[in-house]
């Protein structure tokens, strides 16, 4: 085991946290206020690789770990945890068709994906199949070259403004096997969507249903074969739930290293907060329990990069355990702040209502336990 980070990794580290710094924590607070979609920063940030952190070089990906991955989410969202995680939604879907579609579909949808000329949501929510996600309803018929798609996907991050759905529908028998993998272009006739969701948190990033009404897609948008799409949504989620716990990090740290600015400026009874040791028992508590979700996630990552026995299982302990303790963290965080981490003036309550959600997208911590329960009493 080795616990430090290579030279390479300490590099792409800096990048990610001096571009977070710059580009993103000056306006992070403007985009959550005003609900604004920051495309231009998007493709700066893909300029710099951000677009397909593990997708191969050929169409213009980085090809690095889930690993190197955790670390540049972690910075990124310490600026901003919602605009890191549409990056971490789009790296998803891209590496979807990067693993499992063919020369063709990588030539036609990679090259603007890696650059963010083009963004990519990942549809597999439907309103009635949440947690039960082999139970979707969403319908492909095959008609000549076309599958012809009716239905409906919920809570679709980047739903009205990604320019590729990376849709998870169903093409044969009730259950996994009759699900397939569609790359479905803005375009498509019969592709429509919902109002904007009115949300908690995520303002830097639009939500609405995708809606499909006799949409018309080509069969040469399918990922990979007829019932390949739940093994290829479940892939894709042991990376997505690595990343959105990298995303719960950088909050968490960013809340934390606030909190400790606040208590050793903020003085009560004629001394600094940070001299109580109540309170600089509850920041050891949060450094620690930040350190060992770190610790975890790290270990999830390297584990889903290796395919290594077991990596589905720890994706989800790192993904439940990053997610509970670092929202817990931010949560700490204001409580420290008193009546002003209630106010916007500061940072501390867009971290809270931003990672609050990590804890029920790419499955439920309820769901995190049932694979992990699963896994422990398997034979």
């Amino acid at each position: 085991m080795e616990f430090s980070l290579s030279e390479e990794q300490v590099a792409f580290q800096d990048m990610a946290r001096n571009f977070a710094q710059n580009e993103m924590t000056p306006h992070a607070a403007e985009w959550d206020e005003k609900s604004v979609f920051p495309e231009e920063t998007l493709r700066r940030a893909a300029a710099l690789g951000f677009g397909g952190i593990y997708c191969g070089e050929e169409h213009g990906g980085s090809a690095l770990s889930r690993l190197d991955a955790a670390i540049i989410f972690e910075e990124l969202a310490a600026a901003c945890p919602s605009t890191a995680a549409y990056i971490s939604i789009h790296n998803m879907a891209a590496w979807m068709i990067d693993r499992f579609g063919g020369a063709e579909q990588r030539a036609r949808f990679l090259p603007g994906l890696m650059t963010m000329a083009q963004f990519a949501s990942y549809c597999l929510t439907e309103p009635n199949s949440g947690s039960d996600a082999a139970s979707l309803r969403t319908r492909a018929v095959r008609d000549g070259g076309d599958y012809v798609v009716n239905g409906s996907k919920a809570f679709i991050s980047g739903g009205g403004r990604s320019d590729v759905y990376v849709t998870m529908v169903r093409t044969g028998e009730d259950g996994p096997a009759g699900i397939t993998c569609l790359a479905i272009p803005k375009e498509t006739p019969g592709l429509s969507f919902g109002a904007q969701e009115r949300k908690l948190g995520w303002h830097s990033q639009p939500t609405a249903m995708v809606l499909f009404e006799d949409a018309r897609v080509p069969t040469s948008c399918r990922i990979g074969e007829e019932g390949d799409g739940f093994k290829i949504a479940m892939q894709g989620l042991d990376g997505g739930r690595v990343n959105i716990g990298a995303c719960s990090l950088g909050g968490a740290r960013a809340s934390l290293e606030a909190t400790k600015i606040y208590m050793t400026e903020r003085k009560q009874f004629g001394k600094a907060l940070s001299a109580f040791q109540a309170l600089q028992f509850r920041v050891a508590d949060m450094a620690t329990e930040l350190e060992a979700a770190r610790l975890m996630l790290h270990k999830a990552a390297a584990m889903v990069d290796r395919k290594t026995p077991g990596a589905t299982a720890q994706a989800a302990m790192a993904k439940r355990f990053s997610t509970d303790v670092c929202f817990e963290i931010c949560n700490q965080a204001l409580q420290l702040h008193g009546g002003y981490g209630y106010l916007r003036d500061y940072p501390i309550e867009r971290y809270l209502r931003d990672l609050r959600v990590h804890q029920i997208l790419e499955g439920t911590n309820e769901v995190m336990r049932l694979i992990i329960a699963r896994d422990q009493f398997k034979n």
